[in-house]
C-alpha cells in the first residue's frame, strides 16, 4: 500500500475481500463496486488463484461497459481479462501487487517502469533483460518484505528471446493469457466469441508455477490450433516459463532444459498449424520477475530486427467500440 502511494503517486483503496477467504459472489461484488465508483481509476489484482472462473457468472457486463477502467492482473486473472475483452473492454496482462510490488527492499525498477506505463497510458518498449527470477523469497518468511531475492545461477549463454518466422515487423491487438487457464475458458465456452473475432490478434501465451510439461503444453497448444485460434493470430508472444519455486528448485541444468523443451514444444505446434507465423519466445511477462506488462486488447508491435516489442497502452474501451454488447455466449 505504501509503495502504491510513494512509487506511483496513487491512493490505494482496499476492498473487503482482499485479505480474507470469500465467496465468488462477494468477490464479484467488490469488483463491481470498484468499477462503479467514479473515484477509482484502475483496479489491480493482488494475486492470482485457481477459481476465478466461478466469479464470472456474478459479474454485470453492462455496469462495466458503462464504467470502463483499467484492470491489471495475470495468471488466474486471465479469466477476467478475457471476460472484459469479450465485452469490449481492454485491460492489462500483469501487475499483481503481492507478487511485484510487495517483495524485497523496493519494487524492481523494470517492473515499476512497466507498471507506470500500463497505469498511465502511452507507448513503452520491451527489450530482453539480462536476468530474471522464477520466484522470490517464500511468503512464509517476513524477510520476503525486506530482503532482495537472489538471481538464479542460470547459464549466462542461454538465449532470452527467440525469434521465429519472418524478420518483418507485425502489429496487432492482443488476446490470450495463461495457457492453462485458457483451457478452462474454452472448456466452459460462455465467454468465447466466434473465431473470426480473433482474426489479426497477437496471441499472448504464458505458463504458470505449476510448470506443465512439454507434452502438456503441446496438448494445450493443439486445442488452440484445432479451435482455429492459432490460425486467426498474426503473431504469437510466449512468456519466459517459470522453471522453479522457492521450495522446489531442480537446479540450473534442469531449469534450462525445461525452458528449452517448452520453447521447442510451442514452436513445433506453431509450425504445424501456422507455418511461418511470426513469434517470439521467452519474453519476460507472466510468471517471472521482473515482469513486463502488456496490453490485453491494446496493440503491440513485434520488431524482430530491432529485437524489441512496442506496447501501446490506450484507453480501456478501444475507440469506436460500442458501449453495450450482447453477452458472449
Amino acid at each position: 500500500m505504501r509503495r502504491i502511494r510513494e512509487d506511483l503517486g496513487l491512493e490505494p483503496v482496499e476492498y473487503p475481500t482482499t485479505r480474507v477467504p470469500s465467496s465468488p459472489g462477494l468477490r464479484a461484488a467488490d469488483l463491481m463496486a470498484a468499477f462503479a465508483d467514479p473515484s477509482i481509476t484502475a483496479i489491480l489484482a493482488t494475486i492470482g488463484g485457481d477459481d476465478q472462473l466461478t466469479v464470472l457468472p456474478h459479474l454485470d457486463p453492462h455496469l462495466v461497459q458503462r464504467n470502463p477502467k483499467r484492470f491489471l492482473g495475470y495468471s488466474d486473472n486471465t479469466n477476467l481479462l478475457n471476460w472484459l475483452w469479450c465485452h469490449g473492454i481492454g485491460s492489462v496482462h500483469g501487475g499483481s501487487t503481492q507478487v511485484h510490488l510487495a517483495p524485497g527492499p523496493h519494487a524492481d525498477p523494470v517492473h515499476l517502469a512497466s507498471l507506470r506505463g500500463a497505469l498511465f497510458g502511452g507507448v513503452t518498449e520491451l527489450r530482453p533483460l539480462s536476468g530474471s527470477r522464477d520466484h522470490g523469497l517464500s511468503w512464509q518468511s517476513a524477510s520476503s518484505l525486506t530482503d532482495p531475492a537472489p538471481l538464479p545461477d542460470d547459464d549466462p549463454m542461454e538465449p532470452t528471446w527467440t525469434w521465429h518466422g519472418p524478420a518483418t515487423p507485425v502489429r496487432g491487438r492482443t488476446w490470450g493469457g495463461n495457457l492453462e487457464v485458457l483451457q478452462w475458458v474454452l472448456g466452459v465456452g460462455r465467454h468465447i466469441l466466434p473465431t473470426s473475432a480473433y482474426a489479426g490478434c497477437v496471441l499472448l501465451l504464458e505458463t504458470s508455477e505449476e510448470r506443465p510439461s512439454a507434452r502438456e503444453v503441446t496438448g494445450m497448444m493443439r486445442v488452440l490450433g484445432e479451435r482455429g485460434l492459432l490460425g486467426a493470430a498474426v503473431a504469437v508472444v510466449v512468456g519466459r516459463p517459470q522453471a522453479a519455486e522457492s521450495d522446489d528448485d531442480p537446479g540450473p541444468t534442469a531449469r534450462r532444459h525445461y525452458r528449452q523443451d517448452q520453447r521447442e514444444a510451442m514452436l513445433t505446434v506453431l509450425d504445424h498449424y501456422v507455418p511461418g507465423i511470426p513469434a517470439v519466445v521467452g519474453v519476460e511477462f507472466g510468471h517471472t520477475s521482473p515482469q513486463y506488462l502488456l496490453p490485453y486488447g491494446g496493440y503491440v508491435t513485434l520488431d524482430p530486427v530491432g529485437n524489441r516489442i512496442v506496447a501501446e497502452f490506450g484507453p480501456p474501451r478501444p475507440p469506436g467500440a460500442a458501449e453495450e454488447s450482447e453477452p458472449c455466449e
